[in-house]
């Protein structure tokens, strides 16, 4: 895993998620405005929990780009 150092964006390898996985994400629902559906350019990923503490986070201190925190 690594982040785009112009984007922010997390740039993740993991497997790929299986059907329940996606439907269960689908009950869940998405941000208003936004389809649970998936489509064909993008992918739903399970990211095993240890795998949590290599995702980047902002310094103590430091405004997050995507949430304003």
């Amino acid at each position: 895993m690594t982040q785009d150092e112009v984007t922010g964006d997390l740039i993740i390898q993991s497997w790929k998620a299986d059907d329940e996985t996606v439907r269960e994400a689908q009950e869940v629902g998405s941000v208003p405005g936004h389809s649970t559906e998936v489509p064909p350019h993008e992918t739903v990923i399970r990211l095993p929990v240890n795998m949590l503490r290599f995702i980047p986070r902002p310094a103590k201190g430091e405004e997050s780009a995507t949430t304003g925190t």
